[in-house]
């Protein structure tokens, strides 16, 4: 972006003001109360109401990098399962269109991933979250693909897809050319590429499919799974695939009983066993037809990504606006709740028995977010309530564990790809709702200018020892969907009728 950090800063606390004031319906003239702290210390009552999706992309990344849990133990089961005729007949038959692609930095591997050949003119499909790093630095990383034998050569990025996590990269090589492609490596590659399963013809939930990929940069491998249909309370549709997909798979194809595409590898659920997610093949279809004539992408991609989230998140606020909320049960209060179409909800709380501070909570958020780099993940929603009974303690000690557990959230501080957050604080009296004591804080992206992530404070403070804490984030939305998201969250509080 054009703007120094310090415009930037300025601009952002301007807009945070105009939300508060927008978005509560009150005067601007109003707002005189300062910010509170961007960080607040954290309190030992309570872990904060936030917290991040739990699926996470499956590239190899450098040593330094933590790795998956249990991917160790998910690699030598995977090495062990005897291979059925099937998996043998169809990696036999599709592994000259199978290839690894790397991200190379000053010559060595950053990260790798694995991709596949899809037409005559060496189209690659591969995830974006594989060839990040070179979108956007091209100027420091370069790509590279490998074959199962061994022979390389240079690949270009011509297009990507963030939200369904997909690129779509060619050959440099062209197949047929003897000087060109001396050992005829591409030629092989491109003489018959990979074809997609057609969209009318959907897979029966039990149906064997074969994941294909370079696991952990050992060796490239076939994994046979099932096909459990579509993931529930899922924004974007993904196949959920009981299969073992480790790091270094991402980007690989997953082939039905006839060797046609019906999945892309993308990520796996942490802390769980033989849960992987594919994205469904008409995507990747999609991406070819659109640009398999596009010429190499040139600079960093941050506005194409731009113009991607900013079209997803207006597609997701939309959405999320036009559903109702649910509540939860209180003899007094009704608080928002969304509703569960693609969010997951749990419920928890102190046994009814327990000495002191009683609560419930409700937390709700959407399971997967859109990958942008290793350092940023956005696109997504979440909701937490705490509803508190404090008559086992007295005013006095409810009063102190209830202002401690509302500074216990955490808000971020400024890093490489956002700013830190600018917040305003006020007290809201809505027409049919408790007293409201309400922060709203944006931080701003650095490098997607006009995205923001929000969050949403609340807690009421109409009881002695009654109260009820509740948090909303969205992460990568812009002003306009900020203040109404803001607006829809804060009228979710009212009165019990």
């Amino acid at each position: 972006m054009s703007r120094n950090p310090l415009t930037l800063g300025r601009a952002l606390a301007r807009a945070a003001t105009l939300l508060v004031a927008v978005a509560l319906g009150l005067p601007a003239a109003a707002q005189t109360r300062p910010a509170p702290e961007a960080q607040p210390a954290p309190s030992p009552q309570r872990p904060p109401l936030s917290a991040p999706p739990v699926v996470a992309p499956s590239v190899v990344a450098p040593p330094a990098s933590a790795p998956l849990p249990g991917t160790a133990a998910a690699s030598q089961a995977m090495a062990s399962a005897p291979v059925s005729a099937s998996a043998r007949r169809l990696y036999d038959r599709s592994r000259a269109q199978l290839l690894q692609v790397r991200t190379l930095f000053n010559g060595s591997q950053a990260s790798v991933g694995s991709g596949f050949v899809v037409s005559a003119q060496g189209h690659v499909i591969t995830n974006y979250h594989v060839i990040s790093q070179h979108a956007l630095e091209p100027e420091r990383y370069r790509l590279q693909y490998q074959t199962p034998e061994g022979d390389g050569g240079d690949i270009v990025l011509l297009d990507f897809d963030a939200r369904r996590d997909l690129a779509l990269l060619r050959i440099v090589a062209k197949g047929g050319d003897a000087k060109a492609d001396p050992k005829g490596v591409v030629a092989r590659m491109t003489a018959t590429p990979l074809a997609f399963r057609k969209a009318d013809q959907p897979l029966a939930k039990g149906e064997r499919i074969y994941s294909m990929g370079n696991p952990h940069d050992v060796a490239f491998a076939v994994v046979e799974g099932t096909y459990n249909g579509l993931v529930e309370r899922s924004f974007d549709p993904l196949i959920y695939y009981s299969g073992s997909i480790n790091p270094g798979m991402s980007g690989g194809p997953v082939l039905d009983e006839d060797g046609e595409i019906v999945g892309i590898n993308v990520s796996t659920m942490i802390f769980a066993q033989q849960m992987s997610f594919l994205v469904p093949a008409q995507h990747a279809a999609a991406l070819l037809a659109r640009s398999r004539d596009a010429a190499p992408m040139k600079g960093a991609a941050w506005p194409k990504l731009r113009e991607q989230l900013m079209a997803y998140q207006e597609e997701l606020s939309r959405n999320f606006l036009a559903q109702p909320w649910r509540t939860l049960t209180h003899p007094r209060y009704r608080f928002p709740i969304p509703q569960e179409q693609y969010m997951r909800c749990w419920g928890s709380g102190t046994s009814a028995d327990a000495q002191g501070l009683q609560m419930q909570r409700t937390q709700c958020r959407m399971e997967h977010a859109l990958f942008i780099s290793e350092s940023l993940q956005t696109g997504y929603f979440g909701v937490t309530e705490e509803v508190y009974d404090g008559s086992k303690l007295g005013p006095v000690r409810f009063s102190t564990i209830y202002s401690a557990s509302f500074r216990n959230e955490r808000l971020g501080g400024p890093d490489r790809d956002r700013t830190a957050p600018y917040c305003r604080e006020d007290f809201v009296q809505q027409k049919d709702g408790p007293p409201l004591r309400a922060v709203a804080c944006l931080r701003a992206y650095r490098k997607l200018d006009g995205l923001f992530d929000l969050t949403v404070l609340v807690t009421n403070v109409d009881a002695a020892t009654e109260g009820a804490l509740g948090r909303f984030d969205a992460r990568g939305v812009s002003f306009a969907n900020a203040t109404q998201l803001t607006r829809h969250y804060l009228q979710g509080f009212a009165w019990t009728r």
